[in-house]
């Protein structure tokens, strides 16, 4: 575990990321599986869960309406879902859903207790943000300690991880007072100084940085994280043992509709945009997609690597359980899927 401060994910490595997702369109299928697979009874659909409030979704709808479900012939219908993560986590663990994106370090825990979904498709990096006001004495991470922090809630994702940033730094987690507020009053708590900075996720955390001129003194983006994802594709694991063409299908579906918005922002915020409930212009969506990184699309080992850093890390917090193997819980919850 490093003590030193990292600096944030610079543009160039950002252009570089998405310029590798333009030469991942042109790359043959036989990187990720040499046939299209014929996955499904022609009668079969099935239902991905998402939610029209998460940026990070809106590669769901570019598979959808550009066609990369089809491409794969799966047919697939899109279930609407408002909970949280945690919840979508147990719609498909309970069979109401076969898959859905949703954010790692909100899941990591639950897959530790033995909720049945596999990990199959790192998605992408990017839309965790920690904010202060544009005069703040707090210049990083590191001078957190014994300051007060908004976030959703005391095990939310955006907690987590940047609980993990606090003690790379040497601040204990416990030693940085953590509230908890809706994310709709962050920028009224901050103003009102009820708290001196907030953690949350995109998009309403850029748009924060944006309308409220903060300053961003981290991301997901950072040191061991940078070249990491922060949201995954699950799977029902009954699918994945069952019907492994089928859960390979989908995986490669949205690893196309990935690279696609990686290398399309513009359009993918078009595609996407009238579905978020609180009509954030089209504009605005397209710079936060470029703010991510969802060219990343990690599978098998790559994924595995990824979770066994954050299982690691949640470890070193006391999250996950210091009796864990985490060898062996990276290989159980992360197949290879692309059979």
């Amino acid at each position: 575990m490093t003590t030193s401060p990292y600096a944030p994910a610079s543009s160039s490595r950002r252009r570089l990321l998405r310029s590798a997702a333009l030469a991942g369109l042109a790359a043959p299928l036989g990187i990720l599986g040499s046939r299209v697979l014929a996955a499904s009874s022609p009668s079969k659909t099935f239902k991905i869960a998402w939610s029209p409030t998460a940026v990070c979704q809106s590669p769901v709808s570019v598979a959808l309406e550009r066609g990369f479900f089809d491409k794969y012939n799966i047919k697939v219908e899109r279930i609407n879902f408002s909970g949280s993560t945690d919840q979508l986590l147990e719609a498909i663990a309970s069979g109401h859903a076969d898959g859905g994106i949703g954010m790692a370090l909100r899941w990591l825990k639950p897959l530790e207790q033995g909720f049945d979904v596999k990990l199959a498709v790192g998605t992408h990096g990017g839309c965790m943000r920690l904010l202060v006001p544009k005069d703040s004495p707090i210049q990083s991470v590191a001078d957190l300690r014994g300051k007060r922090v908004a976030v959703t809630d005391q095990a939310s994702p955006v907690k987590n991880f940047f609980a993990i940033r606090a003690a790379q730094v040497n601040v204990p987690p416990d030693q940085v007072d953590w509230h908890q507020f809706p994310q709709d009053l962050f920028g009224e708590v901050l103003r009102k100084g009820e708290v001196d900075a907030i953690a949350g996720d995109d998009p309403l955390i850029y748009i924060l940085r944006e309308d409220h001129q903060l300053r961003e003194i981290a991301t997901n983006l950072e040191g061991d994280y940078a070249n990491g994802a922060c949201c995954v594709l699950g799977l029902s694991g009954k699918l994945v043992r069952d019907e492994p063409e089928a859960a390979a299908a989908i995986s490669r579906a949205v690893i196309d509709a990935q690279r696609w918005s990686a290398a399309n922002p513009d359009e993918t915020a078009r595609i996407f945009a009238p579905h978020i409930p609180s009509k954030v212009p089209a504009e605005r969506v397209a710079a936060i997609l470029r703010s991510h990184t969802h060219g990343h699309a990690s599978t098998g080992e790559k994924l595995r690597s990824e979770v066994l850093l954050f299982a690691r890390d949640l470890q070193q917090i006391n999250v996950l359980s210091p009796r864990l193997n985490l060898e062996n819980y990276a290989k159980q919850v992360v197949p290879n899927v692309l059979v």
